[in-house]
């Protein structure tokens, strides 16, 4: 029996919980930033805020103190917006020690550094003289079918392929099956650049430009996902598979996406600030990764013309329709 705390109580945090709970043989803990969220779901037996619903076992332990969480945990899930991960693990740090395993599963570029949050975990973590190995869990995975227990395939990536395997054992179940993956790079920027496309994804939707018009963007959205992986460091078959493909064609196209959600909202003339009020603090990834995305491709010299009118739209007020029109007129090119 291993014991295993997720760092972090929003959707998918909890549902890593549940997916958990269901395999069984773990001694379990949950912590949420929020008291007052860890005090509902121990009350009320139910993350009501982020995933009502899914009844969660008193055996669960919930708590906000993150030395109680972090103090004897062999494997730890950090799952929190990724604006929130530095700040998080500068409070988690003092309380980690070796031997101890990190999973990330937050997907996202952190705007300042242009850092992946493996990079950014590792550079906290620095400044307090640890150095923890760091996986990373990605792939196309809805919170609500994954607490429900639908069957799901996902990557855990790490250079250290004795971990990889040692979390795929740990975490594999009836219906959460896990692949490893040494190119962390690839998995980690194949789950943060496919929350861009799926917004523009949505506007698509959004505009009402049809079936024709979603596949092509999609596609050429794969393309320049694997493009700027690739100049990163990542391999390109990986973009191919879960974590790269298999998680773009899920968030372009699944209801339950927030992504995709914004940029239908943007596509029918919607305002970002007023859209993203109506997701009540919930977290549309793909906002944030735009900009740093756009930093990223041109620090490596790489052409991605999808993202940049998501940006234009996203923070310099273009219009979606001149946005597609943009596209449309590029010049002619091989595929």
């Amino acid at each position: 029996m291993s014991r295993i705390t997720v760092m972090g109580s929003g959707a998918w945090g909890t549902a890593i919980a549940l997916s958990l709970v269901k395999r069984g043989g773990h001694d379990l803990t949950l912590w949420s930033h929020s008291p007052e969220v860890a005090e509902t779901i121990s009350e009320r037996g139910e993350n009501a805020v982020f995933l009502p619903g899914f009844p969660i076992p008193k055996d669960v332990r919930v708590t906000s103190n993150i030395e109680e969480a972090l103090r004897d945990a062999e494997i730890i899930v950090s799952v929190m917006p990724s604006h929130h991960v530095r700040a998080s693990y500068q409070q988690f740090a003092p309380f980690l020690r070796s031997g101890q395993l990190l999973v990330s599963a937050t997907k996202g570029i952190e705007d300042e550094t242009l850092l992946r949050m493996s990079e950014v975990i590792v550079d906290v973590l620095k400044g307090f003289g640890l150095s923890l190995p760091v996986a990373v869990l990605s792939g196309p995975s809805f919170a609500q079918e994954v607490a429900a227990g639908s069957p799901a395939a996902i990557t855990i990536a790490s250079s250290d392929s004795e971990m990889a395997a040692r979390v795929q054992r740990e975490f594999g179940s009836q219906s959460l099956r896990l692949y490893t993956n040494e190119d962390v790079v690839g998995v980690e920027l194949g789950g943060a650049l496919k929350n861009v496309i799926a917004i523009a994804a949505g506007i698509v939707s959004g505009l009402g430009l049809g079936h024709n018009s979603a596949a092509a963007l999609i596609t050429r959205g794969i393309a320049e996902t694997t493009r700027l992986a690739v100049a990163c460091g990542g391999r390109s078959e990986t973009l191919a598979g879960l974590s790269g493909i298999g998680d773009l064609v899920l968030t372009c196209t699944g209801s339950l996406s927030r992504n995709r959600t914004v940029g239908i909202e943007l596509g029918k003339g919607r305002k970002l600030a007023e859209i993203l009020a109506d997701l009540h603090g919930k977290v549309a990834e793909g906002v944030r990764t735009t900009s740093a995305a756009v930093g990223l491709a041109r620090r490596h010299g790489v052409e991605m013309p999808i993202t940049e009118q998501v940006a234009g739209i996203l923070h310099e007020n273009k219009s979606p329709r001149e946005a597609m029109r943009e596209l449309m007129s590029r010049p002619e090119r091989d595929e």
